[in-house]
């Protein structure tokens, strides 16, 4: 499972440019996140065989920071049902996917899955839309 967090649980989102997306939100090692239109803003909705697919963005200490570009002020957390603290933005619970390889890798923009879309985050924290690949 993909855990991006340094030793000390500390997370950062940033934002990053690509075509034909324009800017997205990614942890900081270049690995995009996303949400999912299943969640609600204060649950999870990707457990299990799901949070294997895509895995949640976990901090351990809501200790999270906001790259150039990205609203500190949309950051949190939400407890997830094991007690671990799942990073939001804009209310939205972010996850990676497990076939983003590197940085950049964008392949579960607009995915169905698991009973609903995936998508990349705007930095306003609305979902990405349709973008042709």
């Amino acid at each position: 499972m993909h855990v991006s967090q340094a030793q000390n649980g500390a997370v950062q989102i940033n934002l990053r440019e690509q075509d034909p997306f324009g800017q997205f939100l990614v942890d900081g090692q270049g690995k995009s996140v996303y949400l999912f239109l299943k969640d609600s803003s204060v649950t999870s909705s990707c457990y299990d065989a799901c949070a294997v697919t895509w895995p949640p963005v976990l901090t351990s200490n809501e200790n999270i920071t906001a790259g150039e570009g990205v609203q500190s002020s949309l950051l949190g957390t939400i407890k997830r049902n094991d007690g671990s603290l799942q990073v939001t933005y804009n209310s939205h619970p972010l996850y990676y996917y497990e076939d983003d390889k590197k940085a950049g890798d964008v392949e579960g923009q607009d995915k169905d899955d698991f009973g609903a879309e995936w998508y990349l985050v705007k930095p306003d924290g609305e979902k990405m839309g349709d973008v042709e690949k």
